[in-house]
């Protein structure tokens, strides 16, 4: 029987929708004006200093900590009340995020092992949700309510490989103090939702103290962002629609759709090509990225779906066919936000490499996505 979408599952599709739309305006114009007479003022107005951080880095390492934030509330809801809930019905998601995150990075890494080039290997590791449902939404009725769904888990299970992978392995200048300090604020929220204080305002502004502590701590700073997010209690006096997590989840979708993740796009996709941007994009990084996006994302999330089924681990959804699975695999390569972010983890200071990271990540989510849209629409039928 085919599922039928919540209403709040309804509300953020349709928001991550118009939000992919902006984001390609944003990046279009950001593109254009990097390219123009005033592209050099442009990219120098992202390195502006206020208070103590460039204003990339306010949008990279604050706002983008929001971002993060969100990212892990809805992680909660799917694994309270969402495809997660359930191991039976989780193990899907979980075992199709793992191919699209080892497939990806592998091929990068076998390209860049032992060169400068090899911390890229997390860069074509996650999948972009805003594109990649945004996409999906352009398909409307052609594709099942369960494919939405899939890809949504799928996407936020690729978010948190690569979250994980952030704390692991792009700390700088550690300093166990401050990670210890930050990791103490956590344990203090995680007491007050033992406590069952419903109030946000606590919840905040430990959050805020904690985002400073990790900040300082060479772990980056938006880690702070997922760990508030596991602290905020889920389950209110009234139900989850009552609890402070969905209240939060909820306040936060428009303003990270249509003004962080802009922002992001601006500050961050002011790529400029060169008279040789072509022998760039042939550079080892650079094909290990175009590689794992768009070949590696789709085979991986393919081949661990198809064996994890194979293997009676679990089951596809009654409406989903191998074929819809292909599709998603293909979208699963629109890597874009994540994908940038870790770049500039990656290669810090190193203008050269992120510049041409970033245009073969451009060239990969453009290909992805055209290749999973034109994939689903051939292969389905109007409902």
């Amino acid at each position: 029987m085919p599922l039928a979408l919540t209403r709040s599952f309804v509300e953020f599709f349709e928001s991550e929708k118009a939000g992919a739309i902006l984001l390609v305006v944003c990046t279009l114009v950001s593109l254009a004006i990097a390219n123009s007479a005033i592209g050099p003022a442009y990219l120098q107005f992202w390195q502006t200093p206020v208070a103590g951080l460039t204003i990339e880095h306010w949008i990279n390492d604050a706002l983008m900590a929001v971002f993060f934030l969100l990212i892990g509330l809805e992680l909660e809801r799917e694994l309270y009340v969402g495809e997660l809930s359930s191991l039976r019905n989780a193990l899907l998601p979980i075992f199709a995020a793992i191919g699209g995150i080892a497939v990806p990075a592998g091929i990068h890494y076998t390209l860049n092992a032992g060169t400068p080039t090899q911390a890229g290997a997390g860069i074509p590791m996650a999948t972009d949700i805003a594109f990649a449902l945004g996409a999906l939404a352009l398909l409307g009725s052609r594709v099942p309510a369960s494919l939405k769904v899939f890809l949504a888990a799928l996407a936020v299970m690729d978010d948190l490989g690569a979250i994980i992978v952030i704390a692991v392995f792009y700390a700088t200048n550690f300093s166990l103090a401050y990670l210890l300090g930050a990791l103490a604020v956590f344990l203090v929220l995680v007491a007050t939702n033992h406590f069952r204080i419903m109030r946000l305002l606590p919840y905040l502004l430990s959050g805020a103290l904690m985002w400073f502590l990790m900040l300082k701590s060479g772990v980056h700073a938006t880690i702070a962002g997922v760990l508030l997010a596991f602290a905020i209690p889920f389950s209110g006096r009234n139900g989850k629609e009552d609890s402070p997590s969905h209240k939060m989840e909820h306040l936060l979708h428009k303003p990270v759709a249509f003004i962080i993740l802009p922002l992001f796009a601006l500050a961050n996709t002011g790529v400029v090509f060169d008279p040789q941007w072509q022998e760039s994009l042939a550079s080892p990084n650079s094909l290990g990225i175009l590689g794992g996006l768009v070949v590696g994302k789709p085979l991986g999330i393919f081949l661990l779906t198809y064996l994890a089924v194979k293997t009676g681990l679990c089951r596809l959804p009654a409406d989903l066919g191998w074929r819809h699975v292909i599709g998603v695999g293909f979208l699963g390569g629109i890597g874009f936000t994540m994908s940038i972010f870790i770049t500039n983890l990656a290669f810090t200071g190193e203008a050269a490499f992120i510049n041409a990271s970033k245009m073969a990540i451009l060239m990969a989510s453009l290909m992805a996505g055209v290749a999973g849209m034109l994939w689903l629409f051939l292969s389905s039928r109007s409902k």
